[in-house]
């Protein structure tokens, strides 16, 4: 059966939810809060259980540009990784609201690539909204997982 558009949005929110999670852990916890709750956000959306997953995240750049491991996903959202130095750890940004609106689906079997915004607001009131693009392939439980993740900050012409 056919991945339905109500699963995309499901996925979708858990990884709202498990962004806003990383942020309130590291208000309450600190860094090793932060950590812990990311890399289990990490294991449950994403499908390094899988293989690599294609993630370019907003701010990376260089060498570090595509982050295939969970290690460098990790770092990315929590920062403290010395062998990613760059990462000032986007999930620690207050985050408390995460909002997405859909462009466009493709949906083949198992396999689901969603495309559209996501606004993302912080306990400041501040707004941050990225173009964004996950594919998602169902594992063997069932369980969307995000095996692509690309985002970008929209182009200002």
């Amino acid at each position: 059966m056919p991945i339905a558009e109500s699963e995309l949005t499901a996925a979708r929110n858990a990884w709202g939810i498990g962004l806003i999670a990383i942020a309130q852990a590291y208000e309450a916890d600190g860094i090793s809060g932060a950590r812990a709750v990311a890399s289990r956000v990490l294991g449950e959306v994403y499908g390094y259980n899988l293989g690599p997953v294609l993630f370019k995240p907003t701010m990376a750049s260089g060498e570090q540009t595509f982050r295939p491991t969970k290690r460098g996903a990790l770092s990315y959202f929590v920062g403290h990784d010395p062998e990613y130095p760059l990462d000032g750890g986007f999930g620690l940004k207050g985050w408390r609201d995460v909002q997405s609106e859909t462009a466009a689906i493709f949906v083949d079997g198992d396999v689901a690539i969603w495309m559209g915004w996501v606004t993302m607001t912080d306990k400041d009131g501040q707004v941050t909204t990225v173009d964004k693009s996950f594919g998602y392939k169902k594992d063997a439980d069932g369980v969307l997982r995000i095996v692509l993740h690309h985002s970008s900050l929209p182009y200002q012409p």
